[in-house]
């Protein structure tokens, strides 16, 4: 027999596809065998030539030794392929086994055994393909496999088509043990089909190998360094997102780091979109002056090209989206037996399909491109905010506090970026509702002008809805500025608040603060929950009006017609819906327009305030003339006035004069920075500025030095060795890598303040302003660094300083005194003293204090033993040592140093950069992997212990249910051809329509408000925990804890919370519930589709779980990565005049545009991603919709109701939208619940000792005497840190004045942080009236203990707001404590008196005026212990002295401890404690301590006495 015959015998004993199956199979084994023949030819090749060179053979076996594979996983997805492929094998032997037995007993044709055994050989290789990827260690599948299993599916779902189609028409007499198999192996072949397509095995490979591992770590870095695909791939990668691919496949193995995630293409940028913005803007203020620019025309100016390329998106999204409602009366009445041409069921589905397939791909394409604008335009507008920001002038920085600039970026922002999903509804609405008009007509006729009016109505009525939802909107955003203005001054000053016992009282204030909001948030949901309402009762009021109106007037309805109309009514839908929710937006928006638009257009800085010479041009370095500066322009009374002024260059200009009069402000004039009214400020060269009060950035004290210069390491060890930081930077266990916690936190006064000195110096500028630096500084570090600073490292240099140090004046070449804003002296110093008047008071003053300390003048002896030098500093033996070896040092490194040495510092470097764990500030902490069940559930147990949840399912389920009711009614009740008999009344129709769909709104208006309710109540009590939480944490973690991640917490977050969280919950039950319904339409009319479903729905569980271990990670990235965009405008705005002094404005800006990169890398590859799932998932929800289509269509005429098959495509229809949104819904859910997460985390902070301990309250009376005793007290500052205070033990009696002393860093102000428990101590105790105060509850301890901190702090308010927050004195009390505090007549001077403004920082009032509103605190709260920090450093000696006075009366009886580093301060103590490195050096009287020759502290007393008689110029 020839091979012809032989395949008609086949074709004639097998079925045609059983047949090709054969065929397929045995090629397949054929290519098998093929190729494992062919790899052990190449093996044996490859032995021969391994013979030929031995070392060949060693070289080969090293590397694959150093390629030994060191662990393989196997995943959860290779089992269950590798049990696909045994039950496959398994079904197939069975099969052939009961075919063998049947041809046996009948004596049948052995050709039916050629399909079972052709299997069972195919999957016997199949099964021993898989299992030996196993050992052969493969992660990827070989091509051969994928091929064969996809050919296998593929068969197998057309022999289930033709079955199914046989058995319809024949009955199950026709069904086979084929028949059965095939059924029954088609979930696991869909599965294996699905493993094909992604090519990936589940085996997971690590290597050992270390030289394999150092080039993937050089590499693992470099990966940031890569661009993304998204800007070169080609247009298949981009319409089928796999560009992504290598990502999420990174994302599955491992959770993914910033590191991953590839840099945006230059066009994407934030840079790219700030600079288009930025010009536009420019364009739009230049183009009409009079009138104020539209922030709005130049956002769409800038981005226009953008979002025309997403309208065709959208457009052709729109028209495709209406081919399935106008196609459907055609189907029904093909389905009825009505064909119009050949083969017209199999065209109407292949349009079907198409047009679906058109529709997935625009969608995702649109969303995608909305997603990618909003991004623009969200980093272009904070960019320029930020901007702004930097550039505000004093007037409007009164006007917008840093916590509404925040605001402006979190919030606003967000919501102008988020209206990109908003803009092409304003067209695309007229446009739907034309095309609904068409296909309308064409089914119920004229009754479609019906619909035009319903619509029109309903779009009326949302209107009035969206202007109160608009003002509630408006109102909420106000309320939320006034909170997180508050929360950010609580946080920025945390420390007073626990040093006063006031933070209880702050956190109420906080919430009541919140419960304002919460009004306007719960006004504001229940209006949406009502707009929910509208939005699902307007189709339905719609479909009634034209429904009635089409039996009104006697225009028969058909199935077709109806479903064609039903269709198109819910497609109707989203535009309805999105009508009141594009007016609500566009207002919210416009609101967010408008308040950044007023902020952007608001007063600068004075361009002109300031006229900058270049260098070398004038020999004239500052000149002012006729200078008149008000920091308020609507005030009487300027500032400054007659300000004259010529310093040349190289002078050294100092500034003196009493609190208030203006020394800080004649700084800012010179700055540029206080507004001026007249006269001519100019400069020649370059500025550096140092501030009164120090700004330090987070980062290394390395970074703060720096400030954006290069590094030159002589340079550096100069400046530092100048600014008297050497010593400093080796105690630290870092050095110079250490990080400053958030302002400096864990540096003391001293030290902010050198650093700010070294950043100063290290910029090399032509003039430095110098704002008090001396004053947070000891003698002896305070003459070091006159003298090296300014008369040594700055000899060359235009000096211009304020200071309160009356004993640097000498060196001064020019001296201005300055009394209520004016110069009223100027000259040197000796002619100043002659000339008598102010400046002779002040030096007096001085000379007084010091001549009240009764030092004994030391003999020749001591003389000889100790030579006070031409510096007038005195030094121990020790400190010339470290100074000679830091000299060898400098030299050294000058000359180049050895290469050893160099490589030594560079591992130095390494060593501290890799040690950054044992840091004060940690990197933000995120959970990886899974949303714990822990976090859902704490979320649904939040409200009412979680009992609506139930009620709202069953809301959720009756809204459902009365829906596909109320269509069922209409499809079966109406005729399906025209000119049938409707099966009922048509008045009975529309009633019974009416009451189940007006049925099923009602319950989802019940749905909506259980949602809000849940919502509110739920955010409501996070929100108090959270906060209760964060007000009950030890300072440590404030320490620790930049205040950008707690804001961001309380602010993004909480909004996610508070807005979105109930609704994407009540959303994802809704689309669950309505996805269920969709299925249940369509197998009750086809079963068969449930065979499809099943797969398809297994198929998308699993690239459901695939997608979300990368996004879940992408989204904890974005939400860690918003901190440091807050915590940097927090930062700049607060150092802003430090900025622009040194010019720094565009390397900030610079930063500002890195770090906002920094936030959308993660961004964009997390909205591509829930595009790559939609995609897909739509893509599969599709298929199952052909499937069913095709079946409808081979189904025999008249097996079917026609109407039913109908109802089954109008919900198909919305199939593949509905899946993709229930994934999408939930996949956003478990994004946005990262939200809870974050501030569940917040509220489990561990907190400090609790506020009062009820078996242990002191009593009202204590401390009675106030006897202070500390027992070998040790302390650190973290576990991970080293000790600060080591073992210090000491007595305070009780109503004593102790004096603490000692050099900068020497532990003064962590003692008293010990003794009010800020923090604990780790061994020893401390007593007071002999009560352990670590058993007593923290308020009953601090609430009886005054202080005055050495960081003066005002909040804003008022001045009787400040000095009496918990509100329990008289006006009476507070006006003497103010008279007193010596700033009653200063009070009274103003128009408002005790309700004068204070301003956010206490801006409006000087260092001294603030720190002498501390003192007021302290006189109201008459406490028996008094702490002084460095109390009187911001004041002049006159008013120091004065304020001793008034301490030493009204605080007689009580214990004072004063830490200070003016030594007429604490020379009349009865007790003074000296610290060294702390430890106790001495602790005496003042006498006996002068008389010891070797004390300490008569060390102290000298320095400070030689330095007051004049520092000579060297």
């Amino acid at each position: 027999m020839d091979f012809i015959e032989i395949s008609l015998i086949f074709r004639e004993h097998l079925p045609l596809l059983e047949l090709c199956s054969v065929i397929i199979n045995l090629l397949l084994f054929l290519v098998f065998l093929f190729a494992v023949s062919a790899r052990q030819i190449l093996v044996c090749v490859r032995r021969g030539r391994d013979r030929l060179s031995k070392d060949d053979t060693v070289s080969a076996s090293n590397l694959s030794l150093e390629r030994e594979v060191n662990h393989v996983s196997v995943g959860f997805g290779f089992n269950l392929s590798l049990l696909c492929c045994l039950y496959v094998l398994g079904v197939q032997v069975l099969v052939l086994v009961y075919d063998g037995v049947k041809v046996r007993r009948e004596v049948s044709d052995w050709f039916v055994l050629c399909f079972p055994a052709s299997q069972s050989l195919a999957w016997f290789v199949l099964s021993f393909l898989v299992l030996h990827l196993k050992y052969k260690s493969s992660e990827k599948l070989p091509f051969l496999v994928r091929i064969w299993w996809f050919l296998a599916f593929s068969i197998c779902l057309c022999t289930m088509y033709v079955d199914g189609r046989r058995l319809a028409i024949e009955g199950w007499s026709r069904c086979s043990s084929h028949v059965v198999a095939n059924l029954a192996v088609t979930p696991a072949l869909g599965f294996l089909c699905f493993l094909a397509w992604r090519g990936v095995s589940g085996i997971q490979v690590t290597r050992s190998s270390s030289d394999l591992q150092e080039p993937l770590l050089v590499e693992e870095e470099a990966a940031c360094l890569k661009v993304t695909p998204y800007s070169t791939a080609g247009l298949v990668s981009l319409i089928t997102l796999s560009w992504l691919d290598p990502l999420l496949s990174a994302g599955s193995k491992r959770p993914l780091e910033l590191k991953d995630i590839p840099l945006l293409a230059p066009r994407d940028r934030a840079k790219s979109s700030y600079k288009v913005l930025k010009s536009n803007w420019k364009r739009c203020k230049s183009e009409n002056p009079s009138k104020p620019p539209s922030l709005a025309r130049a956002i769409m100016k800038s981005f226009w090209k953008e979002a025309a390329c997403n309208a065709v998106f959208a457009g052709l999204n729109t028209l495709v989206s209406y081919v399935g409602p106008y196609l459907i009366s055609y189907f029904v009445d093909y389905l009825g037996g009505k064909e119009i041409f050949p083969h017209e069921g199999y065209v109407l589905a292949g349009i079907f399909f198409t047009s679906k397939l058109i529709e997935t791909v625009t969608t995702r394409q649109w969303y995608m491109g909305v997603d990618i604008l909003g991004m623009h335009v969200r980093s272009a507008l904070t960019a320029m905010v930020y901007r702004k920001g930097l550039k505000l002038s004093s007037i409007a920085k009164q006007n917008h506090t840093s916590g509404e600039i925040v605001n402006y970026m979190a919030v606003d922002v967000q919501r102008i970026g988020d209206y990109s999903w908003y803009l092409h509804d304003i067209w695309m609405l007229p446009m739907q509702i034309v095309l609904a008009l068409a296909i309308l007509y064409k089914s119920v006729g004229i009754a479609a002008v019906a619909t035009l009016v319903a619509t029109i109505i309903s779009i009326l009525v949302t209107i009035p809805l969206a202007k109160v939802q608009e003002d509630y909107q408006d109102k909420l955003m106000t309320a939320k500025d006034e909170r997180m203005r508050k929360t950010s001054e609580c946080l920025r000053n945390m420390r007073v608040l626990k040093l006063q016992a006031w933070e209880d009282r702050y956190r109420v204030r906080l919430e009541e603060m919140r419960e304002e909001e919460y009004g306007w948030l719960r006004k504001a949901l229940y209006s949406q929950a009502f707009v929910t309402f509208i939005f699902w009762s307007s189709p339905i009021f719609v479909a009634a009006v034209t429904f009635a109106t089409s039996i009104f007037l006697g225009t028969q309805l058909t199935a077709g017609g109806v479903l064609s109309a039903l269709a198109t009514f819910r497609i109707l839908q989203e535009p309805l819906r999105n009508f009141p929710d594009l007016v609500s937006m566009m207002a919210q928006t416009k609101v967010s327009l408008d308040r950044i638009s007023g902020f952007l257009q608001e007063e600068e800085l004075q361009e002109d305030a300031t006229v900058v010479i270049p260098r070398g041009l004038s020999n004239i370095a500052i000149e002012i003339k006729d200078g008149v500066f008000c920091w308020d322009p609507f005030s009487s009374r300027p500032t400054l006035s007659g300000i004259q002024m010529k310093v040349e260059k190289g002078m050294r200009v100092a500034v003196c004069g009493t609190v208030g009069s203006g020394k800080s402000s004649f700084i800012s004039c010179i700055l540029g920075e206080i507004p001026k009214i007249s006269g001519e400020v100019r400069i020649c060269g370059t500025t550096g500025y140092v501030s009164q009060s120090a700004w330090i950035q987070s980062g290394n004290i390395e970074e703060n030095i720096l400030f954006g210069s290069p590094m030159e390491k002589t340079k550096y060890k100069n400046v530092i060795q100048a600014c008297s930081l050497k010593k400093d930077i080796e105690l630290f266990s870092h050095g110079d890598q250490t990080i400053i916690g958030e302002r400096g936190i864990n540096l003391s006064g001293g030290q902010k303040q050198r650093v700010q000195l070294a950043r100063a110096l290290y910029q090399d500028a032509d003039i430095y302003l110098l704002d008090d630096p001396f004053s947070a500084l000891d003698a002896h570090t305070g003459s070091d660094l006159f003298r090296d600073y300014i008369l040594s490292a700055l000899a060359e240099k235009t000096v211009v300083f304020v200071t309160h140090q009356v004993e640097f004046l000498p060196a001064a070449d020019l001296i201005l005194v300055l009394k209520e804003g004016r110069i009223i002296q100027s000259g040197k110093y000796d002619d100043l003293l002659q000339a008598g008047t102010d400046f002779k008071a002040l030096v007096s003053a001085h000379h007084e204090a010091i001549e009240a300390m009764d030092i004994p003048s030391p003999s020749s002896e001591d003389s000889d033993e100790n030579p006070i030098r031409d510096s007038l500093v005195l030094h121990n033996p020790k400190s010339d040592v470290f100074e000679n070896d830091i000299e060898t040092l400098a030299k050294e490194v000058q000359e180049g140093g050895s290469a050893s040495d160099l490589k030594a510092i560079k591992e130095k470097k390494k060593k501290a950069k890799r040690s950054r764990k044992k840091q004060l500030v940690q990197e933000e902490e995120r959970v990886k992997g899974k949303v714990s069940m822990k976090v859902y559930l704490s979320y649904m147990g939040a409200a009412y212990k979680g009992a609506l949840i139930p009620l709202i399912i069953l809301a959720q389920a009756a809204f459902q249910f009365l829906q596909i009711a109320s269509n069922w009614w209409m499809a079966w009740a109406n005729p399906q051809t025209e000119g049938d008999e409707s099966k009922v009344d048509p008045t009975l129709l529309l009633i019974v329509y009416t009451a189940l769909a007006f049925g099923s709104s009602v319950f989802i208006f019940v749905r909506a408000a259980l949602v809000a309710t849940f919502g509110l109540a739920a955010a409501q009590k996070l929100f108090l925990n959270m906060l209760r939480s964060v007000f009950r944490a030890p300072m440590s973690f404030f320490d620790s804890t930049p205040a950008g991640r707690i804001l961001n917490r309380v602010s993004i977050d909480q909004s996610v919370v508070d807005l979105d969280i109930p609704f994407r919950l009540g959303g994802f039950a809704s689309t669950t519930i309505q996805l269920c319904g969709i299925v249940a339409v369509m197998t009750n009319v086809t079963w068969q589709v449930f065979l499809l479903v099943v797969p398809v729905a297994v198929a998308c569980f699993w690239m459901q779980k695939y997608y979300m271990a990368s996004s879940r990670e992408l989204v904890r990235i974005v939400s860690i990565q918003k901190s440091p965009i807050i915590h940097l405008f927090g930062e700049s705005i607060a150092g802003a005049a430090t900025i622009r002094g040194f010019g720094q404005e565009k390397r900030f800006i610079k930063r500002n545009l890195y770090l906002l990169d920094c936030f959308v890398r993660p961004f964009f590859c997390s909205i591509a991603a829930i595009e790559w799932l939609c995609l897909r998932m739509e893509l599969l929800s599709t298929l199952v919709f052909a499937f069913c289509m095709v079946l409808l269509v081979s189904f025999p005429h008249g097996t079917i109701d026609p109407s039913m098959a109908g109802l089954a495509v109008t919900y198909g229809l919305n199939l593949n939208g509905r899946l993709s949104r229930w994934i999408l819904s939930f996949c956003k859910l478990e994004n946005k619940i990262i939200s809870i997460e974050r501030i569940y985390q917040y509220s489990q902070i561990v907190g400090e000792a609790p506020a009062i301990i009820e078996d242990f309250r002191p009593p009202s009376s204590w401390p009675a005497t106030g006897t202070i005793e500390l027992v070998d007290v040790k302390v650190r500052y973290a576990e991970n840190l080293p000790t600060v205070l080591h073992g210090v033990s000491c007595v305070f009696p009780g109503g004593k004045k102790i004096g603490i002393v000692g050099r900068t860093g020497s532990g003064k102000s962590t003692l008293i942080q010990a003794l009010f428990r800020l923090i604990e101590p780790t061994a020893g105790k401390i007593t007071i009236d002999n009560i352990d105060i670590s058993q007593i509850g923290l308020h009953d301890l601090r609430s009886r203990l005054g202080i005055i901190p050495q960081d003066p702090t005002l909040f804003e308010g008022t001045i009787r707001a400040n000095l009496d927050p918990l509100e329990e004195h008289s006006d009476d009390k507070i006006w003497e404590a103010l008279d007193k505090s010596q700033l009653g007549d200063v009070v009274r001077g103003k128009d408002l008196k005790l309700d004068s403004p204070v301003l956010e920082n206490g801006d409006n009032w000087s260092v001294g005026q603030r720190q002498l509103v501390s003192l007021g605190r302290a006189l109201l709260k008459q406490a028996k212990i008094l702490v002084l920090d460095e109390a009187t450093a911001s004041v002049d000696t006159a008013t120091d002295n004065l304020i001793q006075k008034i301490i030493r009366t009204e605080f007689e009886d009580c214990t004072v401890c004063t830490i200070a580093h003016r030594i007429p301060t604490v020379i009349d103590s009865d007790l003074v404690l000296v610290l060294s490195d702390g430890r106790v050096a001495e602790f005496d009287t003042p006498a006996r301590l002068l008389e010891d020759k070797s004390s300490m502290f008569l060390k102290l007393v000298t320095e400070y006495s030689s330095r007051s008689t004049g520092i000579p110029e060297l």
